[in-house]
């Protein structure tokens, strides 16, 4: 792989309470998976990889040319599985490697090589990611919508479920609750949300899953914020715009279908 050049590894698992078999999903004629890879490999990845907990999902990338490869079914998290992948495809410590779910579908190609050359850029950064400015101020009161605050250089200062940063002197009041995105409570900072997609080298990738857990990881439910934690960088990536709809439940599924047709 070249100095610039980067990997997408897809994690892909049967299990699903709200949406068996996800992978599988039929989305215009394609598993929903296959759907992902195909964004992916229109990035500019040099490699794209599926990495599966199931023959099923093997099966139907390899009948659609797509690359895959068969990890263990205990992991706890993508992350876990990704490391596991990282060895089996014997990459180098340096290589990037960008992490894109198996349920966005309609993940933008050029967010995804956004997200591998901050990489390149931020030599210092362990992790890369991304974000968009909140349409609205109430998306920072919902704890669904994860949200990021950067530093000058755009590295990640903190990502939490809650309002931040909050407005002290609003506070008692419900600012947050309005839907202008252009509150005075924020005096002209647009706080932004998170998307998530991480590129990481795969060095640190394959040692992550070893750090112990973060107080604030297991509190906000967030993973990220053990790199955080253990003093590792995440460089930033702000899109103008937000990411096109993942896929967790069936309506969802039928969401995107229509979006597809």
């Amino acid at each position: 792989m070249s100095t610039r050049g980067f990997a997408v590894l897809i994690p892909a698992r049967m299990a699903s309470s709200r949406l068996p078999d996800k992978p599988l999903a039929d989305i215009a004629g394609l598993p929903m998976v296959v759907r992902v890879a195909e964004r992916a490999a229109a990035s500019g990845a040099q490699r794209t990889v599926v990495a599966a907990d199931d023959a099923r999902i093997l099966d139907a990338c390899r009948q659609h040319g797509v690359e895959a490869i068969l990890t263990r079914t205990d992991h706890a998290s993508g992350s876990d599985r990704l490391a596991e992948a990282c060895t089996l495809l014997g990459l180098d410590g340096d290589d990037v490697v960008v992490n894109v779910q198996g349920d966005e579908p309609l993940i933008d190609p050029a967010l995804i090589g956004a997200v591998a050359q901050l990489l390149h850029t931020h030599p210092h950064a362990s992790m890369g990611t991304a974000a968009h400015p909140l349409a609205a101020v109430d998306e920072l009161a919902n704890p669904n919508v994860v949200k990021v605050v950067c530093d000058a250089g755009g590295m990640a200062q903190y990502f939490s479920r809650a309002p931040i940063p909050f407005a002290r002197d609003h506070a008692g009041q419900p600012w947050w609750r309005s839907s202008d995105a252009k509150h005075p409570a924020l005096a002209g900072f647009a706080p932004l949300r998170h998307i998530g997609i991480y590129s990481y080298r795969a060095g640190f990738l394959r040692r992550f899953p070893e750090l112990p857990q973060a107080p604030t990881e297991v509190i906000e439910a967030l993973e990220q914020l053990r790199a955080l934690w253990h003093g590792h960088r995440i460089a930033v990536h702000v899109s103008a715009t937000a990411p096109g709809p993942g896929v967790d439940t069936p309506e969802d599924l039928a969401r995107v279908r229509a979006l597809c047709t």
